[in-house]
């Protein structure tokens, strides 16, 4: 712990958050670019001004080394007083191993929530809150209006349009879509952008996570093999693109889409003020079927259990909660706020988002549902995904693994 005096009756605390940093290229080299800096940096600003007798200590942690450098931390019964919180599986890890503090009673503002904003913090296993929800985030198709008016283009109603949409871009000497397969996570992303609407959105995953169907279902198989579907639009030597570089391709007017997620709005910004983009939700078969997005709560603010400083971190906490806060997120970071009473309505972009997330969503299926034990969904399918899209699997293969490997311990599937 480090402390810091500020008159008699100072307290510090220790804040650890992931390092949300971005690489943006530039003619000479690269730059280091942290989005959310001078967000944090005002933030704190802002509660120490408010609350005098308390100090924040920062202590980013890059995000790939997050897991495992808190981990030991916490398990040391050091670590810090308050933490950037995984969400969902990522988040029963730690509060089954005691390291999170309870705050059902602590913050009972937390049960204005809305519950999928809230669900992320929630224990599976004793059904408490073990954070302050912060940000949700919705997987759809970015693409630039530029290129669009360039080419004539409208925002498709059916996946026929869609594809004709990405060989137009092609057939202009730009990528269709700018994501690549290096990293099994955006396999992930293009099922969540892409695929819900194929599998039905919520009929599906109501039924599945119910176990009254699994991931063989032909509807979910064919889904999967939709992804297929776009292999010729996408960046040449897309198995070896690594995810900054689909961000820069799409920011800099490179692409005509990219599937990601809603996050992507603040970092595409930074990289090039100029650029134009807006949002869709990918089509399926016929105009008259729901396109549906997919979304999840992530991230959480939490209080290390072991922490000897509860009252000032739960004030910390408590602020983290408030309009004033949520409104800094929608402002500064470009994100969809967990926090209810926000008002989002001058930020066009994330108005837009809402706008699909009113017509169709969906809970992003794997990351909600099933990464609470091993081998996670997410796991299984990124794998899978990577071998369907270098030609070494079929969409059945992909939904056998991921049916197989979530079987052995998901009591519906046995």
């Amino acid at each position: 712990m480090h402390e810091k005096g500020i008159g008699s009756n100072a307290r510090s605390f220790v804040c650890a958050y992931r390092d949300f940093s971005r690489f943006r290229r530039r003619a000479g080299g690269v730059e280091l670019l942290d989005l959310a800096s001078r967000g944090r940096a005002s933030v704190i600003a802002e509660f120490e001004a408010a609350n005098p007798g308390i100090t924040i200590v920062q202590n980013p942690i890059k995000s790939t080394d997050y897991n495992t450098t808190l981990s030991a931390a916490l398990a040391g019964e050091g670590g810090p007083d308050v933490f950037m919180s995984r969400a969902y599986g990522g988040l029963q890890t730690f509060t089954d191993s005691g390291y999170i503090l309870a705050l059902d009673e602590l913050m009972p503002e937390l049960a204005d929530f809305a519950p999928d904003k809230r669900a992320g913090a929630v224990s599976a296993t004793d059904g408490k809150i073990y954070g302050v929800p912060a940000v949700s985030q919705t997987m759809l198709c970015f693409y630039n209006t530029a290129i669009y008016e360039e080419l004539g283009l409208s925002v498709p109603t059916t996946w026929d349009e869609f594809i004709a949409n990405l060989q137009a871009c092609v057939d202009a000497g730009y990528q269709g879509l700018s994501d690549g397969t290096k990293e099994g996570w955006i396999c992930e992303v293009m099922l969540g952008a892409a695929g819900a609407t194929w599998y039905g959105g919520n009929e599906f995953h109501d039924k599945v996570v119910a176990g009254e169907t699994n991931f063989l279902d032909p509807v979910f198989v064919n889904a999967v093999d939709r992804l297929n579907d776009l292999k010729p639009f996408l960046p040449t030597g897309y198995e070896g693109v690594p995810y900054t570089d689909m961000q820069t391709n799409f920011a800099m007017g490179l692409a005509g889409h990219v599937m990601s997620g809603s996050y992507e709005a603040g970092t595409f910004l930074s990289m090039n003020p100029d650029i134009k983009f807006d949002v869709f939700a990918v089509p399926g078969e016929t105009a008259d079927d729901t396109a549906y997005v997919s979304t999840y709560a992530d991230m959480n603010f939490s209080i290390n259990a072991a922490t000897d400083k509860q009252e000032a971190a739960l004030k910390f906490l408590q602020w983290l909660a408030t309009p004033e806060f949520g409104k800094k997120v929608v402002d500064e970071l470009q994100m969809t706020t967990a926090i209810p009473n926000v008002d989002m309505s001058g930020n066009a972009f994330l108005g837009r988002v809402a706008e699909l997330q009113a017509a169709g969503s969906t809970p992003y299926i794997f990351l909600v549902n099933f990464r609470y034990e091993q081998p996670t969904g997410s796991t299984l399918f990124q794998a899978a995904a990577q071998a369907m899209f270098t030609g070494d699997y079929t969409a059945e293969q992909v939904c056998q693994e991921v049916q197989e490997g979530i079987a052995t311990y998901y009591k519906p599937f046995q």
